[in-house]
């Protein structure tokens, strides 16, 4: 099948990699260096899903039509990617690989003559080096859209995808969602005092601020009437009972979740934009729980702390655990 990728990045360029190998006609979008190590030497793929390396077309700009689109660039960068490619696009099944609460109603909203889904994935993987993906973490990735359970064309480009790479087509994406944007509170901290997810988890003090951004997440969903997805371990009824939890005995939910990353350093996908001096995607992280929070008439003070502090590293740089703890009153 021809397959598009829009934006070879950790998780795009892992896709690019494994649905070439499975014998798929892969052509992705890059820019900058990122381009030319692809256009020069392919994408290379090492880590959990074993070395691997593709030649694949690349391009700005998708130059021909595919029979499958993935969207897989940061979520600040969507809108402006679909829209550069849309009169090829629109009409063409479209996965977007994203996190955050909207890529899928964006993508929908630019592409309207195309059949739009999502997919959750809880691959860990390094892109710091351009044309060069470390895995960190396999997982299993998840596909479906909207509140209902999954329909026949989800299941089938689930199963498409899984040639390659395990996709498990889901319902309740909605809840789904949500409940991967509380698994991506551990990106911020990180990012801020520029040090791996094991790490920041493995300090006590900073542990605290994580767990703190992950219950007001899960309390801002409960307000918003959301049913929480089951990923990773995680469910509705687990999230719940962790979000009337004392914050002490929370912890235990980012310890688990980073003993499951193993002992590879994540650096977290903040992080990773940080370091290559790109803008983050805190503001459809962090900040989508700030304006969830808002709308339904509660505050979410310590994810706009982290909000800040994280744009204030895309300025200046790393920041002591200090600022951190006193920014957020954890």
């Amino acid at each position: 099948m021809r397959i598009g990728i829009i934006g070879a990045g950790a998780l795009g360029g892992t896709f690019a990699v494994l649905l070439a190998r499975a014998g798929h006609d892969v052509e992705v979008t890059a820019r900058g260096a990122g381009l030319e190590a692809i256009r020069s030497g392919g994408i290379r793929l090492t880590g959990g899903f074993g070395d691997a390396a593709a030649t694949v077309a690349a391009d700005e700009v998708l130059t021909r039509r595919p029979e499958l689109v993935l969207v897989c660039t940061k979520a600040q960068d969507a809108e402006a990617a679909i829209t550069a490619n849309a009169a090829l696009i629109d009409g063409v099944p479209v996965v977007v690989v994203q996190n955050g609460l909207d890529g899928v109603d964006t993508a929908s909203r630019l592409l309207p003559a195309s059949s739009c889904m999502g997919v959750l994935s809880i691959i860990a993987a390094n892109y710091t080096e351009p044309g060069v993906v470390r895995v960190t973490t396999t997982a299993a990735s998840y596909l479906g859209r909207g509140e209902g359970p999954a329909d026949e064309e989800c299941t089938r480009i689930a199963a498409l995808l899984s040639e390659a790479v395990p996709v498990i087509a889901i319902g309740n994406f909605r809840g789904a969602q949500w409940t991967k944007l509380v698994v991506n509170m551990v990106n911020a901290v990180p990012a801020i005092v520029g040090r791996s997810v094991q790490d920041v988890i493995g300090d006590r003090r900073l542990r605290r601020v994580v767990t703190a951004s992950m219950r007001e997440c899960v309390r801002t969903g409960v307000a918003r009437g959301i049913r929480f997805g089951s990923l990773q371990g995680l469910a509705n009824g687990r999230l719940r009972l962790f979000a009337r939890l004392p914050l002490a005995v929370g912890q235990v939910l980012p310890w688990l979740m980073a003993r499951r990353m193993g002992r590879v350093p994540n650096l977290g996908s903040t992080q990773q934009s940080v370091r290559r001096g790109q803008a983050t995607e805190v503001d459809f992280l962090n900040g989508a729980v700030v304006r969830e929070a808002s709308a339904a008439g509660i505050d979410a003070p310590v994810n706009r702390a982290l909000v800040d502090l994280v744009h204030e590293v895309e300025r200046s740089g790393h920041l002591p655990a200090a600022r951190v703890l006193a920014a957020t009153g954890v």
